[in-house]
C-alpha cells in the first residue's frame, strides 16, 4: 500500500512537470483596433454602426450635416457659370472684331490699289511736250532761212503753254487724289490699331476671368475636401467594438465615433525572458493555444510577427517560463481567428 501511494505521488509530480514544460510563454489576445474619428464639423445626420457589426474599409457608415457646403458648392458653380458665359460673349465679340478687321483690310487694299502712279499718268503728256519742243526748235530753224513762218513758231509755242498747263492741273490732280486716298488708308490702319487694342483688352478680361475660375475651383476643393471628411467610413474591415456617438449629436473633428478591430487576424501577446530570445525570431512558425478556461483549449498555428526591442517588467497577469524573472520582452504572435477567440482570452505559446 505504501508503494502504491509512493508510486502515484511520482507520477502526478511527473505530470505536473510535464505540464509545466507544454508551454514557453503566456498572454492575452488582441487585436489591432481603431478609434474612428469624426473629421469634419457638424450634426451627426446617420450612423449606421452597432457593436458586433461587421463593416468594410472605406464604406459609408453615416455622415454629417453638409447642407451649408452644399450650398456654397452649388454657388460657386453658378458663379463659374457665370464666369465661363462672360468669356463666351468675350470670344464672340474678338471674333467680330476679327472679322471686322479683316474686312477693312479688304477695303485698305482695295483703296491703295486706287492711288495712281504720277509719272505714268503725266507721261504722254510731257512726251507730248517733248515733240513739240522739237518741232518748235525744227521750226525755229526753218525761220531763219525763211523756210518757216513766225505764226509757225507762235503756233507751237503756245501747244507747248497749253500742254504745260495740262500737265500741271494733273499732276496737282493726281497729287490730291493720292493725298486723299493716302489719308483714308491711315484711317484704316489706325482703325485696325483700335480693333487690336480692343482685342488685347478683351484677352487681358479672359485671363482675369480665368484667374477668377482658378480661385473658385480652389475654393470647391476646399469644400469638396470638407464635404468628403463628413462621411463616414471605417479604415480598415472589421466588427464594431463600441459605439461613441449618436444620430443627432454634434460632432468635432477629433470626436470618437466607434471603435473597429478585425477580429479574423488577432494577435497573442506574451511575454519571454531575455534567456529565451535566442530561441524566438520574426517570422518563426509556433503553436498558440487558447485557454477558454474549464480545462477547455484550442489549439492554433501561430507566426512570430513582432518582438519588442525594449524590456520592461513582467506584468501581473503573465506568467513567464522562469516565474522569477522580473525583465521580460513583448512579443506579437499572428494568429487565424476562427471565430472563437475573444479579445482579452488567455492564451500560452509553445515554440516547439
Amino acid at each position: 500500500m505504501k508503494k502504491l501511494y509512493i508510486l502515484a505521488v511520482g507520477t502526478l509530480l511527473l505530470t505536473a512537470c510535464s505540464h509545466d514544460d507544454e508551454w514557453d510563454a503566456t498572454g492575452t489576445f488582441e487585436a489591432t483596433e481603431v478609434v474612428v474619428a469624426a473629421r469634419g464639423t457638424g450634426e451627426i445626420m446617420s450612423l449606421n454602426v452597432e457593436e458586433g457589426m461587421e463593416v468594410d474599409a472605406d464604406t459609408q457608415l453615416g455622415y454629417l450635416d453638409m447642407t451649408q457646403m452644399e450650398f456654397q458648392n452649388a454657388q460657386f458653380d453658378a458663379n463659374k457659370d457665370n464666369l465661363t458665359a462672360t468669356q463666351a460673349q468675350l470670344d464672340a465679340s474678338k471674333q467680330q472684331m476679327s472679322e471686322n478687321k479683316k474686312q477693312i483690310s479688304s477695303t485698305q487694299s482695295a483703296t491703295s490699289s486706287h492711288i495712281l502712279n504720277l509719272e505714268n499718268q503725266v507721261a504722254s503728256i510731257k512726251q507730248q511736250i517733248a515733240n513739240l519742243q522739237k518741232e518748235k526748235a525744227r521750226f525755229t530753224a526753218m525761220l531763219k532761212d525763211n523756210a518757216a513762218s513766225q505764226k509757225q513758231v507762235d503756233d507751237i509755242e503756245y501747244q507747248i503753254l497749253v500742254l504745260q498747263k495740262q500737265l500741271t492741273a494733273t499732276q496737282d490732280q493726281i497729287n490730291s487724289s493720292n493725298q486723299s486716298l493716302s489719308n483714308q488708308s491711315d484711317g484704316y490702319t489706325a482703325q485696325k490699331d483700335g480693333i487690336d487694342a480692343q482685342m488685347r483688352g478683351i484677352d487681358a478680361q479672359r485671363r482675369g476671368l480665368d484667374a477668377q475660375k482658378r480661385g473658385i475651383d480652389a475654393q470647391k476643393s476646399i469644400i469638396e475636401h470638407q464635404m468628403a471628411n463628413s462621411i463616414i467610413t471605417s479604415p480598415v474591415k472589421g466588427t464594431i467594438l463600441s459605439k461613441y456617438a449618436q444620430q443627432g449629436e454634434y460632432a468635432v473633428p477629433g470626436k470618437p465615433l466607434f471603435k473597429v478591430a478585425n477580429l479574423n487576424d488577432v494577435y497573442l501577446r506574451a511575454y519571454f525572458t531575455s534567456d529565451q530570445l535566442e530561441s524566438i525570431k520574426l517570422g518563426q512558425q509556433v503553436t498558440v493555444v487558447a485557454d477558454f478556461g474549464g480545462g477547455k483549449t484550442r489549439e492554433y498555428k501561430g507566426r512570430i510577427a513582432w518582438i519588442s526591442s525594449e524590456s520592461e517588467f513582467t506584468p501581473k497577469t503573465i506568467q513567464t517560463k522562469d516565474s522569477r524573472a522580473n525583465l521580460v520582452y513583448a512579443v506579437k504572435i499572428a494568429v487565424a481567428n476562427d471565430g472563437y477567440i475573444k479579445l482579452g482570452l488567455s492564451g500560452k505559446v509553445k515554440l516547439k
